[in-house]
């Protein structure tokens, strides 16, 4: 059995933000791998990926690129159906045993950095989400608008507002929500979050040394993303009628402004401008979020990527 696998050494977690090429370098990598005669198998760390029916515009991974290799946490669940970071904190550490078990090695791909956090040392035990409450702050939105909602949030936990960007109405609401409800900021919830067994991690980051040659790569996918159908993809779904933009599925990057857009609130120019800032904006965040974590090794997405293994 692969040390890897067997838990003797720390699991491999390809991670980076979107755009910089992780699918690509973990196949490349599993390429290489099984060159060895090693067996390996991909457990997908990313929010979208979970959901059927959007293959398009979550960058999916297609047939032939998943034939090489298992990939585990793809097209898992209906749209209409919430995933949670704890959920995937479990579902993962389940697949890591029965990986090992198989005498392959594991390697984690992905760039939602709340399950890398929930993965690595547990999530602190947040209130429920209460739909009287984010009624309230929706209505506060809509009348004074998020930045202001952001503002509110910096006045009582600066730590979280700092690694907001101002209309991210999302987690701006979600943090208030959890400071209104509980008493007690997000930051300081996830300060306290412990797990039982933290499970070691080799991080390899994906980050580019030029930030503007990635933005030209985000704006150029989606380009190509329009190109290979997006909105029909987004058309289908709404034609469903039991999706709305509220639900999780929907709030992804792209998804929420293709809504936007065939509600007839937006221009096909906003829409793409809209998606591709939304877009970048979601890479400085993940950024921000890995740039705390200094024990990833920094690989330069922009060049070759190679990951030395064992």
């Amino acid at each position: 059995m692969d040390s890897a696998a067997s838990g003797k050494e720390p699991v491999l977690c390809i991670v980076g933000p979107t755009a910089s090429g992780k699918t690509a370098a973990a196949l490349h990598l599993v390429w290489q791998l099984q060159a060895k005669g090693q067996a390996v198998e991909l457990i997908s760390m990313d929010s979208a990926l979970v959901y059927r029916g959007m293959d398009i515009g979550t960058a999916k991974p297609d047939a032939a690129q998943r034939a090489l290799c298992p990939h585990h946490l793809l097209d898992i669940l209906d749209p209409a159906q919430a995933y949670s970071a704890a959920q995937f904190a479990a579902d993962a550490r389940a697949l890591i045993t029965a990986i090992g078990q198989r005498g392959a090695r594991p390697i984690i791909v992905g760039g939602t950095m709340l399950y890398l956090r929930a993965l690595q040392s547990g999530l602190a035990a947040l209130p429920q989400a209460d739909a009287a409450m984010r009624a309230q702050l929706d209505a506060d939105a809509a009348r004074l608008g998020w930045p202001a909602l952001h503002a509110r949030l910096a006045a009582v936990d600066p730590a979280t507002a700092a690694r907001l960007a101002p209309n991210d109405a999302q987690r701006i609401q979600r943090a208030l929500e959890v400071w209104l409800l509980s008493g007690t900021t997000l930051s300081a919830h996830l300060a306290a979050s412990t797990s039982a067994a933290p499970l070691p991690l080799r991080i390899v980051s994906l980050e580019p040394s030029d930030r503007s040659v990635l933005h030209a790569r985000i704006a150029q996918r989606f380009d190509a993303m329009l190109a290979a159908g997006f909105l029909d993809e987004v058309r289908a779904l709404r034609a469903r009628g039991d999706l709305d933009p509220s639900l999780p599925s929907m709030r992804a990057v792209g998804y929420r402004q293709a809504w936007a857009l065939l509600d007839g609130r937006i221009s096909t120019a906003e829409f793409r401008e809209q998606a591709i800032a939304a877009t970048r904006q979601l890479a400085k965040r993940q950024l921000t979020w890995l740039r705390a974590l200094p024990q990833r090794t920094v690989l330069d997405c922009l060049g070759p990527v190679e990951i030395q293994v064992s």
